[in-house]
């Protein structure tokens, strides 16, 4: 069966609590085979038989909707997919930088892309590469005038942003 990885969006951010085993249980409740729960953010590795990828997202939104009460941005990536985002290399960083990946549905429309692109200051950059949205944040994201939901707003879509860091744990934990 395929593998992929599942970036949810409000899973134990803003009051929305979501215990780990809880969230397994609604994947495999849908269908889901080997699920396991990386960090408690909200990132999923599972197996499914499905053929289709939006599918399955859509399936999986509306369970964690179902289950949790709220509706919760589901995206998807295979492990090659996450690989190649952890690869990317799209800002060179100084001490101190952050970087933070969102995952986005589909590819954003270039005008959103350009909307996005006239938002970089001093601080805060982005490049947009496929379905992935890249942050470069020269400062704590708190302190960042810039917010995930400024983004969603500028590029017309859910995102769901994940820190570097996390995104290389995640595609080095899919392949073993």
């Amino acid at each position: 069966m395929p593998r992929y990885v599942a970036f949810l969006r409000a899973i134990n951010v803003g009051g929305h609590v979501v215990k780990m085993d809880a969230l397994r249980r609604i994947f495999e409740k849908a269908g889901c085979a080997e699920v396991e729960t990386v960090i408690a953010s909200g990132n999923v590795i599972f197996s499914s038989s499905s053929k289709s990828e939006p599918a399955l997202a859509a399936k999986l939104a509306a369970s964690l909707e179902t289950a949790l009460g709220y509706e919760v941005a589901t995206f998807l990536r295979t492990p090659a997919e996450l690989a190649e985002a952890a690869r990317r290399e799209p800002f060179e960083l100084g001490d101190g930088d952050r970087l933070y990946v969102g995952f986005l549905s589909g590819k954003p429309p270039a005008a959103a892309v350009r909307a996005l692109r006239d938002c970089a200051t001093a601080t805060d950059d982005f490049r947009v590469l496929g379905r992935e949205l890249y942050w470069h944040c020269r400062t704590r994201f708190a302190e960042s005038l810039f917010s995930g939901s400024r983004l969603e707003k500028t590029l017309g879509m859910p995102t769901t942003l994940r820190n570097v860091t996390t995104v290389r744990k995640l595609a080095a934990k899919c392949s073993v």
